[in-house]
């Protein structure tokens, strides 16, 4: 049985699947989060993030600069979580607040990660 989805670049696939994943978790915990309402630019980074999937996996020469555009602000937004997570568990040490505070610093390491590959092989998307 032959796939309905022609995969041409590997490396586009799993940066477009990082940012799918990005953007549907934090979309998530924009739509969930009903006891503290979240900012509206969580839910518009999450709109962003999949768009940029979106144009990651068909290697479009726009997706680059959305994910130079999303860099920044999500970047900020992870180091002022991760410091905030890590003052609150220095405080109360709890597992959830630990996990959390790994995922946060793994996120950042991998934007950081796909921000400079996309960087270095922009000439290569169409």
């Amino acid at each position: 049985m032959a796939s309905r989805f022609k995969i041409e670049r590997r490396d586009a696939l799993l940066l477009a699947l990082f940012y799918v994943a990005v953007g549907l978790l934090q979309l998530i915990g924009f739509v969930l989060s009903n006891s503290t309402p979240m900012p509206p630019h969580i839910g518009a980074l999450a709109i962003l993030s999949l768009i940029t999937a979106y144009g990651l996996f068909k290697t479009k020469r726009w997706s680059v600069w959305l994910v130079i555009m999303l860099f920044f602000p999500q970047l900020v937004l992870s180091a002022v979580s991760l410091n905030a997570y890590m003052r609150f568990y220095a405080l109360f040490p709890h597992l959830d607040v630990l996990l959390l505070s790994i995922a946060l610093a793994v996120f950042i390491v991998l934007s950081f990660a796909s921000f400079v590959y996309v960087a270095a092989k922009r000439k290569t998307f169409q």
